[in-house]
């Protein structure tokens, strides 16, 4: 069970080919077992709560459309989308509600494209709940109140100036900037995160440089034991009923501990476990997918002899933008390109068929790329 919406003003606009996660979480939640999990690299951890520790990691987008690719086109390698992982270690639920977030924190948190926050659902005697008992909204409550509390401080910091700047000097600029903040006020004040305000384009500019840290998609990953597999969607069903209609956060469960023991796993292996434990399929897969499709990026493919590649772009991007993410020449020379979608590929198994039916298309620069879309691009330097 999910609630998922579309993403909110955070710039995906740079051409980064890697988007950052940031994962957080109370100490003990889990937060380090997911990151080894999704980067396949064992971590050691100091369990000091409190304590700046920060990993990151690269993780490939699973795309069963490019193994198709691959296994019908046969080409040399595969290339798959990534999403870089960074787990972030350090907050203390304690320091935080006298002090804020340490500076180190902050400063990792802000450069992150999105949030996923671990919220334990799970008992250890080890390891005991920093808060005592075991509460997913009385934890999640905890970590977006200190997002809130961050972005007001600075709101009300930057309003300070501009009342300050708007007495000297009457600036038109200062004084529309003084309204938006006022607005952003308002809804923090109110407990609601920015990701939900209504923004014009122009005002999503803006704000790109303060990284609002509730202005961030934020995916919630409930971390149950092996026990509450089965009740996933009653463990889930509180945040799922708060956070459904909520723009910009998506939900889900998974079992961090029992993930990692599958990917351990060779193929083979791991088929037997998963139908020994009675699960469909991991967890992990879907998570890394709504981390994607949370920042609002889709893929299109590019292939030859040597590579079938998946490519990462915003919605919403046209052909000559996306042809510059595989290379600048190829936009700046862009002529055209030559497109087809992987749902028509798929049905006639041959880009020589494809093109026999008209399937193949010529597209300009302003044709908007959709997701699964393959392309060959033409261009002249």
């Amino acid at each position: 069970m999910e609630a998922r919406c579309p993403p909110g003003f955070f710039d995906l606009t740079s051409r980064r080919l890697i988007m950052e996660v940031g994962i957080i979480g109370l100490p003990f939640s889990g937060k380090t077992t997911l990151f080894s999990t999704l980067t396949r690299v064992e971590v050691q951890t100091s369990h000091v709560s409190g304590k700046m520790e920060v990993h990151r990691g690269v993780v490939r987008i699973p795309d069963s459309r490019l193994n198709n690719l691959t296994a019908i086109l046969k080409p040399k390698k595969q290339v798959n989308a990534t999403v870089e992982y960074i787990e972030i270690g350090g907050l203390d639920p304690k320091n935080t509600r006298q002090k804020g977030f340490d500076p180190q924190l902050l400063a990792v948190l802000k450069n992150t494209d999105a949030l996923c926050v671990v919220i334990r659902a799970f008992e250890d005697e080890l390891y005991p709940h920093p808060e005592g008992s075991i509460d997913i909204m009385r934890d999640i409550n905890i970590v977006e109140s200190e997002f809130l509390l961050t972005d007001l401080a600075i709101v009300e910091s930057r309003l300070n100036r501009l009342e300050s700047q708007i007495q000297k000097a009457k600036s038109e600029s200062d004084i529309r900037e003084r309204e938006l903040m006022k607005k952003l006020l308002e809804a923090l004040e109110r407990e609601k995160p920015l990701r939900e305000c209504t923004l014009s384009e122009e005002d999503k500019f803006k704000l790109r440089g303060f990284q609002f840290l509730s202005a961030k998609p934020l995916l919630i990953v409930v971390n149950y034991g092996e026990a509450d597999i089965s009740r996933e969607e009653e463990l889930l069903a509180p945040l799922v009923a708060t956070y459904q209609n909520k723009a910009n956060t998506a939900v889900t469960g998974l079992c961090a501990r029992l993930e990692f023991e599958i990917v351990q796993l060779e193929e083979e292996e791991r088929g037997i476990f998963l139908e020994e434990m009675n699960i469909s399929q991991p967890a992990l897969p879907k998570m890394i997918q709504q981390s994607y499709r949370l920042l609002g990026l889709i893929s299109f493919f590019t292939f030859n002899e040597d590579e079938c590649r998946a490519w990462t772009i915003p919605q919403g991007t046209n052909a000559r933008k996306a042809a510059g993410t595989i290379h600048t020449d190829m936009e700046r020379g862009f002529i055209r390109a030559e497109v087809v979608h992987y749902s028509d590929f798929i049905r006639l198994k041959s880009i020589a068929k494809c093109r026999e039916q008209g399937i193949l298309r010529l597209e300009g620069k302003d044709y908007i790329v959709k997701d699964g879309d393959m392309i060959t691009v033409r261009f002249n330097v």
